[in-house]
């Protein structure tokens, strides 16, 4: 799976690897019920990140990964995954400014145009999308340390093993 999402042949070693190092991070497996998918998921998103990392992404690796992303109902690690993660955006969006967040939320949660944010705040609508700019920015700032920070727990725990 890892080589038809044009993973390179040193990465998916690392890769598996740190499948297992989050899955030993785990405080109970009670809740997987399919273990291959889950592993797949978990796989998909390391790698996911790892590229959106490096900056440099093949755009067909990109449009492979794609084909992994199920139709059907979302599992239950998957939804466990989104809610954890919606939880994180909302910590995150609440260390915004005020009006920095109230631009996002209606613009980028909301769906509202950027003429509809700019009459309901009060703005203008250049205002606006240097908020939206600033805010998101921000947002993914703040997801890029979280990431990294649980990167190095991940190789502290990778070093301890024998």
């Amino acid at each position: 799976m890892l080589r038809r999402m044009r993973a390179a042949p040193e990465e998916i070693d690392d890769v598996v690897q740190d499948c297992y190092c989050r899955f030993a991070m785990l405080d109970s497996v009670d809740h997987i019920k399919q273990p291959r998918a889950y592993f797949k998921v978990t796989a998909r998103h390391l790698l996911g990140r790892r590229m959106q990392r490096a900056r440099v992404i093949p755009f067909d690796a990109y449009n492979d990964m794609s084909m992994f992303i199920d139709e059907e109902t979302p599992s239950q690690e998957r939804r466990l995954t989104g809610r954890s993660d919606y939880a994180l955006l909302l910590k995150l969006m609440s260390k915004l400014p005020e009006r920095c967040r109230k631009a996002v939320e209606l613009r980028k949660i909301e769906g509202l145009s950027q003429k509809q944010v700019a009459e309901k705040l009060g703005m203008s609508e250049k205002a606006v999308e240097k908020q939206v700019w600033l805010g998101v920015r921000a947002l993914r700032e703040g997801w890029s340390r979280i990431d990294t920070q649980a990167d190095r727990r991940m190789g502290v725990i990778r070093r301890a093993k024998p």
